[in-house]
């Protein structure tokens, strides 16, 4: 099993023993995925076809329906397969993909959700500037400065933590593979690097938050000043979702990462991963699509011609 200082696979956690359970973690997770491919494929195709969508706004959500969907495709598929096949194993180059992939698509989009809420900020705050500050080549380099983001955040850590000697065994205690378990097999002091870039990744993170969090100070003291009713409905409606995507994304990693290690076991560790890898993924397409009557008349539209097609 193991090659010199490292092993040549990993055993996941599994969320079963028995073969009844196992099957009905795969038909749950199964439900799940699909439903997440399928209301995040509508809203790509969605905005990609209505050109009453082509805008900022909705150019960010189909970059965030793109790494959503993406996201959910690292880590469900291989434990409905692991599950179906009865087995724990994850091959070595098969979770350094998985770690890489998982940073990759998080760092974009956290960054991206970094980007909408200046998007928000500049459509409340400052309308007159809108089409100046968020024209079409901004909107590419700000997602494309997104997407690079989460690339070379991705590499780094991957590099650095698939550099470090493992000799403590090829268990993880999760069900798929995560940095933090990983580093947990080390067999030296080389993980100090990987902590340091853990530590700035940490502070980045606090920061993009601050931005957001100062951002929607200004957009609310904008809203509560307008006159009309009215437009303090629609402002909102256009920042409730969004602020609603930031808090589930920042509620469940704060939970799965800072929790304190009295609380913790195997069993709530497992629920606290699948509420920050795989929910995020099925419910962003229903919270953004919930308040938005432009987004639900696209999506109505299109599932009407898709079944006017198959008559």
């Amino acid at each position: 099993m193991f090659n010199g200082s490292s092993p040549n696979q990993f055993l996941l956690t599994a969320f079963a023993d028995t073969r009844q359970l196992q099957l009905l973690h795969f038909s749950l997770f199964l439900g799940t995925y699909l439903a997440a491919l399928l209301a995040n494929g509508l809203i790509i195709t969605a905005v990609a076809c209505h050109h009453r969508l082509h805008t900022p706004m909705y150019f960010f959500l189909l970059h965030l329906a793109l790494l959503d969907l993406a996201s959910i495709s690292t880590t469900v598929p291989k434990s409905m397969a692991n599950s179906l096949r009865d087995t724990r194993a994850i091959s070595y180059s098969g979770c350094a993909a998985q770690v890489f992939f998982l940073f990759f698509l998080c760092s974009a989009e956290y960054s991206l959700l970094t980007v909408m809420a200046y998007d928000r900020y500049v459509a409340i705050c400052r309308p007159l500037h809108y089409g100046t500050l968020l024209g079409t080549r901004a909107c590419v380099r700000m997602a494309a400065a997104a997407w690079a983001t989460g690339f070379l955040h991705a590499l780094l850590h991957t590099a650095n933590t698939f550099s470090i000697p493992l000799c403590q065994g090829n268990v993880l205690d999760q069900f798929f593979c995560e940095v933090s378990q990983i580093l947990k097999l080390s067999c030296s002091h080389s993980y100090f690097r990987e902590v340091g870039l853990i530590v700035v990744s940490v502070c980045l993170v606090f920061g993009c938050f601050i931005f957001i969090v100062l951002s929607y100070v200004q957009i609310f003291r904008a809203v509560l000043r307008m006159p009309s009713e009215q437009g303090r409905h629609k402002a909102f409606s256009m920042c409730l979702p969004h602020l609603a995507v930031v808090s589930l994304l920042v509620s469940t990693g704060t939970l799965a990462y800072l929790k304190p290690p009295s609380i913790s076991s195997p069993a709530l560790n497992l629920v606290v991963a699948v509420l920050y890898s795989v929910v995020p993924p099925a419910v962003n397409p229903l919270i953004y699509s919930m308040r938005n009557k432009e987004l639900k008349d696209a999506l109505s539209k299109l599932i009407q011609l898709v079944l006017v097609q198959q008559k």
